[in-house]
Formats: C-alpha cells, sequence, structure tokens
C-alpha cells in the first residue's frame, strides 16, 4: 500500500513537471502561430508612424507656397518641432512600458499622433503648424521602444535581427506611401486634407491593434534572471555607462540618421526645383525609390546580421558600418546627375545601403541589456538618433540650402545634399569603433 502512495506521488509529481513543460512549450506554440500576425500588425501601425513623420516632406511643397514659409522654418518644423517631444517624451513612456502594458501604450500613442496629424491640416500659419507637429512627437514617443521590447519577446534571439528588420519595413513602406499618397491628394484636393485622411484612418486602426494583439511573456526567450522587476533610470543608465558599444553605436546611428531623415524630407523638393517635376510626378518617382531600395536594405541587413553576427558579434556593426562608407560614390553620381532618370536609377542603392543598420544594430542595443530594461534602453537609444537624427539633419539640410542660394538659386539643395554625406563616413567610425566593445558587452 505505501508502495502504491509513493508510486501515485510520483505520477503527480511528473505529471506537474510535465504540465509545467507543457505549458511552456503551449506558449512557445502559441508565440510561433502568432508571429507572423504579430509583425503584420506592428508593421503597419509602424508603416502609419512614418506615414504621419514623412507625409510633411511632400507637402513641404505646397505648404511653402500657402503659408509662405522659408527652407529653415520648413526644416524646424519637419525636423526639431517634431524630435523635441518625440524624444523627451519616449524616456518615460518606454520607462512605462517595462511596467506595463506595452500594447496598451501602443494603442494611446496610435490615436494620439493620428489626431495630431489630422490637426496639422488645421493650421494656418508657421506656429500653429509647428505646435500640431510638436503633438505629433508626443504620440509616435510611444510607437516604436515598446514594439521593438515586443518583438524581442516574441522571436528568439537567433531571429530578432530579421524580425527587427521586417519591423523596420514600416519605414520605407510608410515613407513611400506618405509621399506618394500626400502627392497624390494635395495634387487632386489640397494638403490639409492629406493630413485629415491619415489621420482619421490611424484613429480607426488603434482599437483595432489593440484588441488583436495580445502581450507576450516578458523575457520567455532570453536567459532567466534572479532579478526580473523593472529597474529605476538610475539603475538602467548604471548598466549602459558600463557598456561603451552602446553609446558609440547610438551616436554613430543618429549621425546616418542626420543624412537618411534629411534626405526623406528634402529629396521631393530637389526633384521639384531641379528637374521640375510636378508634385505628383516627384512623389511617385521617389515614393518608388524609398520602397524597392528600402525594403531591400533592410531586409539584406538583418538576414546579413543574423548570418555573420553569429559567427562573430562584432560584424552586427562592422557590415552597416561599411554600408555606410558605400552609399558616397553612389550619391555623388545621382545628386550631379542632369539626367533624371539615371538620378532615380542610382538612388536606389544608396538607400538601400543607408538602411541595411536598422536591423542588425537594433538588434545589438536588444541584447546589450537585460529583457526588463529593453524598452527603456531602446528609449534612450531613440533619444539619441532621433534628436540628433531628425531634430539636426532635416534642418542643418534646409539651413545651408538657404545659404547656398544666393550662389547657386534652385539647385542649392543639390549641393546641400551632397554635403550632407559627410555624416554617414563619422556614421561608419563610430560603428568601427563600438565593434571592438560588443563582444563583452553583450548581456550574458
Amino acid at each position: 500500500m505505501q508502495e502504491g502512495i509513493q508510486q501515485k506521488s510520483r505520477q503527480q509529481e511528473g505529471g506537474q513537471k510535465e504540465y509545467g513543460q507543457q505549458k511552456g512549450s503551449d506558449q512557445a506554440g502559441m508565440l510561433s502561430g502568432n508571429r507572423g500576425y504579430v509583425l503584420f500588425i506592428l508593421v503597419l501601425v509602424y508603416t502609419f508612424n512614418f506615414i504621419d513623420r514623412q507625409i510633411i516632406g511632400i507637402l513641404a511643397v505646397p505648404i511653402k507656397a500657402d503659408l509662405g514659409l522659408s527652407d529653415t522654418q520648413l526644416g524646424l518644423m519637419g525636423g526639431l518641432a517634431f524630435a523635441l517631444f518625440y524624444t523627451g517624451f519616449g524616456i518615460p513612456v518606454a520607462m512605462l512600458a517595462d511596467r506595463f502594458s506595452r500594447t496598451w501604450i501602443m494603442t494611446g500613442a496610435l490615436t494620439i499622433w493620428s489626431a495630431m496629424t489630422a490637426v496639422c491640416g488645421l493650421a494656418t500659419n508657421f506656429w500653429q503648424l509647428f505646435a500640431a507637429r510638436l503633438g505629433v512627437g508626443i504620440g509616435e514617443a510611444g510607437g516604436v521602444a515598446p514594439a521593438y521590447s515586443l518583438i524581442s519577446d516574441f522571436f528568439p534571439p537567433e531571429q530578432r535581427a530579421r524580425a527587427l528588420s521586417i519591423y523596420s519595413f514600416g519605414i520605407p513602406i510608410g515613407s513611400a506611401i506618405g509621399i506618394v499618397f500626400g502627392g497624390v491628394i494635395a495634387s487632386m484636393l489640397d494638403w490639409r486634407m492629406a493630413f485629415f485622411i491619415i489621420g482619421i484612418a490611424g484613429i480607426i486602426l488603434a482599437p483595432i491593434f489593440r484588441m488583436t494583439l495580445k502581450e507576450p511573456i516578458r523575457g520567455g526567450f532570453d536567459r532567466k534572471r534572479e532579478d526580473t522587476s523593472p529597474p529605476g533610470l538610475k539603475a538602467i543608465f548604471n548598466t549602459l555607462f558600463k557598456k561603451p558599444s552602446f553609446w558609440l553605436v547610438a551616436f554613430g546611428a543618429s549621425c546616418s540618421s542626420m543624412m537618411g531623415y534629411g534626405v526623406f524630407f528634402w529629396l521631393p523638393s530637389f526633384l521639384v526645383r531641379s528637374f521640375e517635376l510636378s508634385l505628383l510626378d516627384a512623389s511617385l518617382y521617389y515614393g518608388a525609390v524609398l520602397l524597392v531600395g528600402g525594403v531591400i536594405g533592410i531586409w539584406a541587413g538583418g538576414w546579413l546580421g543574423d548570418r555573420f553576427g553569429q559567427m562573430r558579434r562584432s560584424r552586427f556593426i562592422t557590415i552597416p558600418g561599411w554600408a555606410f562608407v558605400a552609399t558616397i560614390p553612389f550619391y555623388i553620381l545621382a545628386m550631379m546627375s542632369e539626367n533624371m532618370l539615371l538620378t532615380f536609377s542610382i538612388l536606389v542603392i544608396p538607400t538601400a545601403l543607408g538602411l541595411m543598420w536598422l536591423g542588425p544594430v537594433i538588434s545589438v542595443i536588444q541584447h546589450l541589456v537585460p529583457p526588463n530594461m529593453r524598452a527603456t534602453a531602446s528609449a534612450i537609444f531613440l533619444f539619441i538618433n532621433n534628436l540628433i537624427g531628425i531634430g539636426v539633419g532635416t534642418f542643418a539640410i534646409g539651413f545651408l540650402s538657404d545659404t547656398l542660394t544666393i550662389k547657386f538659386g534652385n539647385e542649392a539643395l543639390r549641393y546641400s545634399i551632397l554635403a550632407g554625406t559627410s555624416f554617414y563616413i563619422i556614421a561608419a567610425l563610430l560603428f568601427w569603433a563600438g565593434s571592438r566593445f560588443v563582444e563583452q558587452d553583450w548581456e550574458g
């Protein structure tokens, strides 16, 4: 009888153990089955993020004519107005995301930035539009860092660079749609209607996102840690200060973004001024360049990162560094060409090369800190990247264009964009310096 009781006890223990294993297996299966939809809905939200962020680039042409703005004012509105609150609110919102539901935070963020995009269509002067863009920045502060953290909890480490690359497809897709849609609507109706339509569409998407995306287990695919409680900001900074690769990569990415965001914003205006394209034609041509070049470059970066970064982690950083250097000759050829078709054909290549960093670098950022710090660490990275990249890059190219207009007239943007390629050299040098520390800084 005693033997029967012991046997029953062993069966119960085995059953409990098996239940725990089965529970973990069910969780992994649930995540695996949902991964396609997870990426789809996150890419869709990120697409709206960049539509709302970049649509002002193509609308800068009619806005400048309607409101009588200078290139410097357009650069402030397109860059600094957005970046100030986008970066400033990003860190506290991300700390909330490390503690509470990331899907709820993203739902609220999507609603706010979409509503403020619609408000942009009501502006009648520079300051009103500047204030509305501040509102867009406040909303978008909660749109990206929580998504990085979510993806890291839906995908194992060896797949994260590719998953984050697919997520980053929202950048070229959203930018292309924003430019094309803005050009079409502004040509058919007016620039205000473009803001109204995109803003309302985002508000409609917000509840769909919340109802269909469930919160995953935080850190479910990572090495278990004794302390999984959300740390304070001081503890996160103490962790990051010990990791030089984080800072070198963050400032390197911000230098590349100065050129990247600057070109996204100003190239449509360059095409209208230098090649005398209509607003609609400029939007269609450059939208195609962004879509094709961006998707190819981002996917290639993620694939190369997962392929070669597993062998040597420093390659997550060095491969994008070489890509930055490779953009320079292609930008020179494209910007100095007087043949419009040749310019468009060449631009696809540096557009792809300039975006290769996204998947591997964002993946590195996720691996430099434990899971309970990822959203906040990502927000600190985005703070540096976007404050400098968006806030300075767009303004710098616009200011330089105004300065060179006296000498070059309508061709001033051609030379100011060319000058911006120097930012890629600085970015490459910082990435190569950071690659020396990646191995020692890697979490776990």
